[in-house]
């Protein structure tokens, strides 16, 4: 098992697409649909698997390109530690004072290696100024394990 290690940073309004952050649904619209929703269904299915926007569910960004994957890491804390750099380089960017409070962070970082010890997923986002928007994610990938048919990016 390993963790991969995402960034994304953009407009708010972007952010806010969420059509383009959800995957497909598994089956196309039925025969004798709207043209606008075949139309909808076609786009999405073409944008979803290439768009740098984070996905709703954190797992989907192992099916984004590989080029968006910052970094991969078997220990917990190497993931840990790049989210601690991650947020020392953004913080002063933070919209939210509180949430530039260095024992904030600390315990965002402790936590963060607790819970991908654990085996978990970790997603993190945070308003920057202008209103813009901070996303950070580390991603379990285990080859031993189905994530919903999940590939790992470093294997395609």
């Amino acid at each position: 098992m390993h963790h991969h290690g995402y960034l994304w940073t953009g407009p708010k309004a972007r952010f806010d697409q969420e059509a383009l952050r959800r995957p497909p649904h598994p089956e196309p619209p039925p025969a004798g649909s709207r043209p606008e929703l075949l139309q909808r269904y076609r786009e999405v299915a073409a944008e979803f698997p290439t768009s740098d926007l984070p996905p709703l569910e954190t797992a989907y960004w192992l099916v984004k390109p590989r080029s968006l994957v910052r970094g991969t890491w078997q220990d917990p804390r190497a993931g840990a530690a790049w989210l601690s750099d991650r947020l020392t380089e953004y913080a002063p960017r933070f919209a939210s004072p509180a949430q530039r409070d260095v024992r904030h962070l600390t315990r965002l970082v402790t936590s963060t290696a607790d819970r991908l010890a654990a085996g978990s997923d970790v997603s993190l986002g945070f308003y920057l100024e202008r209103p813009s928007y901070l996303s950070l994610a580390l991603v379990r990938c285990d080859p031993s394990h189905d994530r919903r048919g999940l590939p790992c990016p470093l294997k395609r």
